[in-house]
């Protein structure tokens, strides 16, 4: 019997939950947000930081839309560092360490706080679908409630199995439930399902640490912060990191017990992420390299918890002691958490839209690591989308759709919807065709615009990304009339510098000033991105309809035809994304869509 009614149902509260929640109640519609422990919404498994290389690109672009994990990290974190920043702007990205607990703490007082938003502790078993529309939920206990849309964001709880060694058992991370009903509701609902792992390093107590065997790693000052909104002034790092390595040793232990280890040995079923491989998997694949850096990173300002990076594992506990006591520093480190390789089932993503909805349910939306994609910040930014995506359907509204010249996060969904994955997706600044423009500076200057469009962006935000817009350009009209700008070009050159010789010229903000750098320094560079963003924008525009009958098309071959009819491209440039669609097939297209007058 149906006990409740809302809007939304949001399944799962890690950071594509939270974010799906608060987008979709901020947004005027009653949401319901469940999870399998209260204790663990907005939980860090595994590394306590966000953002990182292109990570800090998607916590800025969310925020630019009104997010909420930029602001929550400027709130807890405890050390902060710009890396990449002997390259080019274009990868500079921001990474900052957590304090797990107070992280949680403060996502929960967000959630707890907003108006519309209901959270409860419930496990949802099957999603309730009439006449192939979203009509409710169902729980485990026998609750059932009716809803017009549903977004799933379990992570990696969906049937989880965690591995150490010979041991395995069905559960979530960190000694939580598994999920163990949904997946076969999504594959009722015609879901293709696989199987994707991860893993984590152990946790070590710090008291046991002999930090003087390491290399100190200071956070940067001053701090730069994520959000948009936040005031760096009132911003300070409050912890060290430190650097140490791997030995030959290390290596000799793992080379010897590689029978043991259960990637190797057969017990591991699930792909693992190629981009974040276990110690034992680096030791194999780079025989030629005697050391492996390890990164000792607090979890908290209130626990000796400590975070091995680089560490992890699934070899058996006695092997694990042996590895970790065999790195400077840690010889006599006590293990608090064992390391862990955890399996679980995802969904193929190519059976989404381009706004995270499945083709064939309508109001059913699916984000985060259940679409194949490892990292809290996919994570989050994917639950934004699908959060924003899923509450304009609601409203009759068209969708926000992103590019892959608009955004990292149009990066990201397009790489899911139109490549799919075969391994847990990892976004890099090195996918992005267009990085030069898609900065994480200028996030919001590209973004917050949209975000106002669809109804999430407060005034106060909209009217900062204005004052910042207009200084911009008084700025750079400034400096062409003075004949200023070539000095902006020297590599070295800065506007402060500038101002030396010029006090005349006028002392903008801070994030004014790296604008008018960058884009006096890089202007040749990105007017040549702008120029390949316009064609790339002309594929885009050019739609394919939704009935294309890809099968009886004459000139196709065989393979384009089944993989155009399984995937409905909506455009051109996406149907030339997918792939084994080649250039000759995407030319049979055109000549289909002149031949249509389109």
């Amino acid at each position: 019997m149906t006990t409740d009614i809302f809007d939304v149902v949001v399944i799962g509260a890690g950071h594509a939950g939270c974010e799906a929640a608060l987008a979709c109640a901020r947004m005027g519609h009653s949401t319901l947000l469940t999870t399998l422990n209260l204790d663990a919404l907005a939980m860090m498994p595994c590394n306590p930081s966000i953002g990182g290389t292109a990570k800090g690109h998607l916590v800025r672009e969310l925020d630019a839309l009104g997010g909420e994990m930029g602001r929550a990290i400027d709130d807890v974190f405890i050390q902060s560092r710009m890396l990449n920043t002997r390259k080019g702007p274009a990868v500079h990205s921001l990474r900052a360490q957590a304090d797990k607990k107070a992280y949680q703490r403060r996502m929960r007082r967000a959630v707890d706080d907003c108006e519309n938003l209901v959270l409860r502790q419930a496990e949802v078993s099957r999603i309730v679908v009439e006449r192939g529309r979203v009509a409710g939920v169902e729980t485990t206990t026998g609750g059932r409630v009716a809803c017009k849309a549903v977004i799933v964001c379990s992570g990696v709880y969906l049937n989880s199995r965690i591995i150490i060694g010979e041991c395995a058992w069905n559960g979530g991370p960190q000694g939580l439930l598994a999920a163990n009903a949904l997946t076969q509701s999504l594959v009722d609902l015609g879901f293709a399902v696989r199987r994707f792992k991860t893993g984590t390093p152990a946790r070590l107590d710090g008291r046991t640490i002999d930090f003087s065997k390491m290399e100190p790693q200071a956070g940067d000052e001053p701090v730069v912060p994520f959000s948009f909104m936040t005031d760096a002034s009132t911003l300070q790092n409050k912890a060290l990191c430190y650097l140490t390595y791997t030995t030959p040793r290390t290596h000799e232990i793992i080379l010897n017990n590689l029978h043991r280890a259960p990637m190797y040995s057969g017990t591991i079923h699930g792909t693992g992420a190629r981009y974040c491989p276990s110690i034992e998997d680096k030791v194999v694949r780079f025989r030629d390299k005697d050391r492996h850096p390890v990164f000792m990173e607090p979890e908290g300002l209130d626990t000796n918890e400590w975070y091995a990076q680089g560490m992890s594992t699934s070899m058996p506990e006695d092997v694990q002691r042996a590895i970790y006591a065999s790195i400077p520093g840690l010889e006599n480190a006590r293990l608090l958490r064992l390391a862990y390789a955890i399996e679980y089932d995802c969904i193929d993503p190519t059976q989404l839209t381009a706004s995270f909805q499945a083709r064939d349910v309508a109001g059913l939306f699916c984000a985060g690591q259940v679409n194949g994609t490892s990292g809290y910040e996919e994570a989050a930014a994917q639950g934004l989308y699908a959060g924003i995506n899923a509450a304009l359907w609601l409203e009759g509204r068209a969708p926000m759709l992103l590019t892959r010249a608009d955004a990292y996060l149009g990066v990201l969904v397009d790489d899911l919807i139109t490549k799919g994955v075969d391994e847990p997706y990892r976004m890099m600044t090195s996918r992005a065709e267009y990085r030069l423009l898609l900065r994480q500076d200028n996030a919001d200057l590209r973004l917050t615009e949209l975000g106002r469009a669809a109804g999430l962006v407060s005034e106060a935000r909209y009217q900062k990304m204005l004052e910042k817009k207009r200084l911009t350009r008084e700025g750079r009209a400034l400096l062409d009339k003075l004949r200023l700008t070539d000095q902006l070009r020297h590599p070295e050159a800065t506007y402060n510098a500038l101002r030396q010789a010029r006090p005349d010229l006028p002392d903008y903000p801070a994030d004014v000033k790296e604008q008018l750098e960058i884009e006096a320094r890089y202007e040749g560079y990105i007017a040549r991105q702008t120029a390949d963003r316009q064609r790339f924008l002309a594929m885009e525009d050019t739609p394919l309809p939704p009935d294309a009958d890809y099968l009886n098309m004459s000139g196709l071959r065989i393979e384009a035809r089944q993989k155009l009819d399984a995937q409905r491209p909506a455009s051109l440039g996406q149907a030339s994304r997918i792939p084994g669609i080649n250039p000759g097939d995407v030319t049979v297209l055109m000549i289909w869509l002149r031949a249509r007058g389109e």
